[in-house]
């Protein structure tokens, strides 16, 4: 099983829109990054995202572009301060490759709770638009396959 942690796109600052909506580039970033993903043929059962504007705009870009996710979901427990305890134990039963579209400090602490058994223990280096792979082996130990951050797939000018 493969779980993708995915930090939303770039956002409007707070002070122009409470809402915190993708900012131009936030989009950009995330198209270029589905286009990568579609040409490189992965493919997520499920796109579940934090229900906040920014997370909900990066996952309907992402599960457009990665059949066969469908139509991504808010999920309660992938905000920001959210609990770990809520949606881990709920993993060692998931069989479906699944994308998670959410915030910091939560997806830095669940990569590091399934790598290193640490979520206090800081590992990867996660900023808007970016996207990390960990992959579950039989006995249920998981590694982290890849990451792509937005400026590897930056146009050059």
């Amino acid at each position: 099983m493969r779980l993708y942690l995915m930090q939303h796109g770039s956002a409007v600052p707070k002070e122009t829109d409470p809402d915190r909506p993708l900012s131009a580039e936030g989009h950009a970033d995330v198209r270029r990054l589905a286009a990568f993903l579609r040409t490189a043929g992965v493919r997520v059962d499920q796109v579940l995202h934090s229900g906040k504007t920014r997370s909900a705009q990066t996952a309907a870009l992402l599960a457009e572009a990665l059949p066969p996710a469908g139509q991504p979901e808010a999920r309660a427990g992938l905000g920001p301060n959210d609990p770990l305890a809520i949606l881990v134990p709920e993993l060692v039963y998931w069989t479906a490759d699944t994308m998670l579209v959410g915030h910091l400090p939560y997806l830095g602490r669940l990569a590091s709770l399934l790598l290193a058994a640490d979520a206090d223990r800081p590992l990867l280096a996660f900023r808007p638009g970016t996207l990390a792979c960990l992959e579950r082996d039989a006995e249920r130990r998981w590694a982290l396959l890849w990451m792509l951050r937005p400026e590897l797939l930056a146009e050059r000018g």
